[in-house]
């Protein structure tokens, strides 16, 4: 598993078309998300004890990612298949980008004064480019059509994202109050 998480952040593109291919990977992808989604959280925890994150938020924070992830890889195959014709289903797609979120791991350091928050930016730009990589080879069609299909899903995603922090901001806010 550690092996083409490395090979999938390097953007191999023979990572992606393996697990794509083989059904028996789509366990072992997910443990890659939720490995990713675990360790990133910790780090949250770790910095909301010296900063204005609280350990809720970063808790939510890390469920999230984990919902998320699977409604964005659910969105990017909608996308996919029928706007731009892919060919995938949606167990190769899930498998690839699985192994898409490596780079993600680079959020686990955030609680690393100035320094953090730059490798979880990193890490998620380069996650999002993994993910151009394997939507393309899952999808079986070209780099345009694999960007659009990410940045749309993406965008979905973060309106999502910032939806689930106003409610549990406020809510946060009343409790406080």
């Amino acid at each position: 598993m550690v092996e083409r998480m490395i090979r999938a952040a390097r953007l191999e593109i023979e990572v992606f078309e393996e697990v794509e291919a083989n059904p028996a990977l789509t366990q072992e992808a997910i443990t890659v998300v939720v490995v990713i989604a675990v360790l990133n959280t910790i780090g949250s925890i770790i910095a909301s004890l010296f900063g204005p994150t609280t350990v809720m938020a970063a808790i939510v924070g890390g469920v999230w990612s984990l919902i998320g992830f699977f409604i964005w890889a659910w969105l990017t195959y909608f996308i996919g298949t029928q706007f731009f014709g892919g060919t995938a289903d949606y167990g190769e797609l899930i498998r690839t980008l699985g192994y898409a979120y490596t780079p993600n791991i680079l959020g686990a350091f955030s609680f690393i004064p100035c320094l953090g928050a730059l490798a979880a930016l990193v890490g998620a730009i380069w996650a999002l480019v993994a993910m151009v990589v394997a939507v393309r080879q899952a999808l079986d069609f070209d780099t345009v059509k694999a960007i659009l299909t990410v940045v749309v899903g993406f965008i979905v995603y973060l309106i999502g994202a910032m939806i689930v922090a106003v409610i549990f901001g406020v809510g946060a806010a009343i409790v406080g109050g």
